[in-house]
């Protein structure tokens, strides 16, 4: 199958080794990974400021860049929520635009849920080996429902240990514009998170949204923690996270 790899902005500008796991996971599973090498914004910074005209523009060029893709894989909850929860609301006046971003957004998975319930990945390749603790992002878990799939993919890791912490569900403070509105009650639910993390005694905190682990990280580092691992699952999966 021809899978077209939405990369998102964090991973490209922040972390780019997170897209180069998530093509070795993608090809491990017998997947054709194309990456359209003009691919922007999913369009949700806007979407979320009410900016529809820049957020319609940019999900027409997503559009029209992964419409010929069998399916598009994100490795990051929060973009494809976007992707396939809002973009039928950007174009409900359109109905010719709608059915095209209708059949996109059902073709649309988060990169563990497409590995578990599509490609039916038999094995993680990474060889992780200690013990981590999981946090389930808000876009994720609650617009997806991606909650058993990471789980069920580090379970087939020899090496690996999950240590649930206290709250897992709960959010960490990030929301993208919120932790900018609302600096003081981000960073206390950050430090909530972090004391969980924490308690749980684990060599990494692991996540499938790139913004949740650079708010987790940078408070983790603030509060003095330079030992925790913070890691995408997609590292840990592909073995390119290190551990223990």
């Amino acid at each position: 199958m021809r899978v077209g790899l939405f990369v998102t902005c964090l991973v490209d500008a922040m972390r780019p080794r997170i897209g180069f796991a998530a093509i070795s996971l993608l090809e491990a599973a017998g997947c054709e990974v194309v990456v359209p090498e003009d691919q922007t914004c999913c369009g949700q910074p806007a979407y979320n400021s009410g900016d529809r005209e820049t957020a319609q523009t940019l999900a027409l060029k997503l559009l029209g860049e992964f419409e010929a893709c069998d399916y598009v894989v994100v490795p990051s909850g929060s973009c494809a929520g976007m992707i396939r929860v809002h973009y039928p609301d950007l174009f409900s006046d359109d109905p010719a635009v709608l059915s095209r971003i209708a059949l996109l957004g059902q073709r649309t998975y988060e990169l563990t849920d497409f590995l578990v319930n599509v490609a039916r990945l038999g094995e993680a390749p990474g060889h992780f080996r200690g013990t981590l603790t999981y946090h389930d992002s808000c876009s994720g878990l609650r617009e997806l429902g991606i909650q058993d799939q990471p789980r069920v993919l580090l379970a087939k890791m020899a090496g690996v240990t999950l240590q649930e912490m206290v709250e897992s569900t709960t959010c960490c403070g990030f929301g993208g514009a919120f932790a900018v509105k609302f600096g003081e009650l981000s960073t206390r639910m950050a430090d909530n998170k972090c004391s969980h993390i924490e308690a749980a005694g684990v060599d990494a905190i692991v996540a499938g949204d790139l913004g949740c682990l650079l708010n987790i990280e940078g408070r983790l580092r603030r509060r003095g923690n330079h030992t925790t691992q913070v890691l995408h699952i997609a590292e840990v999966l592909a073995g390119n996270g290190g551990g223990a």
